[in-house]
């Protein structure tokens, strides 16, 4: 049986880490955030986490 092919739009938007972390970014950090508290902003600078089982399921197509 073939090696599965790495599915590109999945590979261009999450990262997967030797630790088998998932992480992605943040969507709403690039424009219009003056509407937004300091604190949220912050916050959407930091990577977010795939929760374990989605991460189980992206590994397979990464």
């Amino acid at each position: 049986m073939p090696k599965m092919k790495t599915h590109k739009g999945t590979s261009k938007v999450l990262k997967l880490h030797k630790s088998g972390t998932v992480t992605y970014k943040r969507g709403g950090g690039n424009h219009q955030t003056s509407k937004d508290s300091a604190k949220q902003v912050r916050q959407r600078r930091r990577q977010g986490k795939a929760a374990n089982a989605l991460a189980r399921r992206i590994k397979k197509v990464m």
